[in-house]
């Protein structure tokens, strides 16, 4: 007898067609955002882009919807405003991007909205968001910062500070991109965990803090904010101008809409990620642990150094990790030395300086080695960047270009000292005979501090740590 059978199609058919139900897994329902793209102040023409391009990523993942509060006629704020985002209307969301905004919207209730978010909803922020509500500061502690100003548009190589957060995670250690970078005011490290950042001024090229993107818990609520987003080519990988010209290639603008979907995800509950500022206390590794060596700098403050002249301009201060010396331009900052004093010891430490700036690390508070941008320099001096300034020049030329992290490793035994640079011994074992100028006092036969010299220029220091030796 021959086996009967049915076709796949028809047995999968079956059981709808004999009313019986299958259970499936259910599949959650997209959560609903609120796209606020209205103005008071500058409209970005990118706006148009951003809300094609956030309906978009919605629609592809099928993580969220989107509805608009676009404003009234160019961009000026009218009745759209109160009426999506009155109280009533807000319930029906899970959370509000603001893209692009500025100025002071005309939301009824801006007390309500705060507590709505802080009641666990998501608030996700792109570019000027931080140029909106400047005269009510409840909103700028929940956004965690406001803008200050920017300079010219700029190609920067943001720095990966949470390579595990959905918003980063496709990144690597940079993300390169040019676009206009915004400069800050209000911004408290301590207050918010850090996505992307500068460790040196966009335009200018001195050393610093500069935050481009974040993240925060605001009561129950998730906040996640990106300064990128002013130019069109950094929203949509198929922009170009009227030429057909772009300033960004598209893989750019492909990894700025992951990160923004990272972030939106994220804010939404629908994907985990630490958010808790992160401790900038600096602790050497265990192997220098073990080899003896001990923080010189602790990553959060000055403790441990003081200003040589009590007097002096206070340029000395530790931001996000480092100890950044700030000059004014035409001005002086002041040297900062150690608490501690030391004899023989061995010394590692990393620094950067921006184009044409000059400073100094003192071993003992009498022997400079030089902190110099060379230039295009190939000829050692006893000037030169790792010189014992003015006394002996390193054997080779071993600096990197201004702007870059270097680091050092000095041992000074007695009156002896080896210097490596980037990697590179560039003196070893060299005779100390006399102090290089600028030292604290004549006593070279008595321990002395650390002196980092300020008064030339600008110049950070990381990673600073000791080993004393017998």
């Amino acid at each position: 007898m021959k086996k009967m059978f049915s076709p796949r199609w028809l047995r999968a058919t079956l059981p709808v067609a004999l009313g019986i139900t299958l259970a499936l897994p259910a599949l959650a329902a997209p959560k609903k955002l609120l796209v606020v793209t209205a103005t008071k102040g500058f409209r970005h023409s990118s706006i148009p882009v951003a809300e094609k391009v956030l309906a978009r990523l919605g629609a592809d993942s099928q993580a969220f919807t989107v509805d608009y509060v676009r404003g009234g006629p160019d961009g000026k704020d009218d009745a759209e405003v109160r009426e999506k985002m009155s109280p009533e209307n807000l319930m029906k969301y899970d959370g509000v991007i603001f893209a692009n905004t500025t100025g002071d919207l005309a939301i009824p209730d801006r007390e309500f909205f705060l507590n709505w978010i802080k009641s666990g909803k998501a608030f996700i922020g792109m570019h000027s968001c931080s140029d909106t509500y400047h005269g009510y500061p409840p909103f700028i502690e929940m956004l965690g910062g406001e803008f200050l100003t920017h300079h010219e548009q700029v190609k920067v190589s943001c720095a990966n500070e949470h390579p595990s957060h959905p918003a980063n995670a496709h990144f690597g250690e940079q993300f390169t991109v040019f676009d206009e970078i915004y400069l800050f005011k209000n911004f408290k490290r301590e207050n918010v965990r850090g996505l992307l950042s500068l460790d040196k001024h966009p335009n200018k090229g001195f050393p610093g803090d500069f935050p481009v993107s974040w993240c925060k818990e605001y009561g129950k609520g998730r906040v996640f904010y990106t300064s990128l987003g002013h130019r069109e080519d950094v929203w949509d990988a198929e922009w170009k101008d009227n030429r057909g010209n772009r300033a960004n290639p598209p893989e750019v603008a492909r990894a700025y809409q992951q990160h923004l979907l990272g972030g939106i995800e994220w804010a939404l509950g629908l994907k985990p990620g630490d958010a808790k500022p992160r401790d900038l206390t600096y602790k050497v590794s265990a192997a220098e642990a073990a080899e003896g060596f001990k923080p010189l700098f602790n990553g959060v403050d000055l403790t441990g150094w003081h200003l040589r002249n009590p007097g002096g301009a206070k340029s000395w201060s530790a931001q996000n990790g480092i100890l950044v010396n700030t000059v004014p331009e035409g001005g002086h900052g002041t040297d900062l030395v150690s608490d501690e004093k030391f004899w023989n010891f061995t010394v590692r430490y990393e620094y950067m300086v921006p184009k044409g700036a000059n400073s100094g690390f003192y071993l003992r508070g009498r022997y400079e080695i030089q902190i110099l941008d060379d230039g295009d320099a190939t000829q050692p001096s006893n000037t030169s960047n790792g010189s014992f300034y003015s006394l002996v020049a390193p054997a080779k030329m071993a600096s990197k270009k201004a702007g870059e992290w270097q680091t050092v490793e000095a041992t000074l035994i007695g009156h002896k000292a080896t210097v490596t640079l980037n990697g590179v011994k560039i003196m070893d074992n060299v005779t100390l005979e006399r102090p290089t100028g600028g030292q604290l006092d004549n006593n070279v036969n008595e321990p002395g501090p650390f002196l980092l010299q300020g008064d030339h220029g600008a110049v950070a220091f990381r990673n600073l740590r000791v080993k004393v030796l017998p």
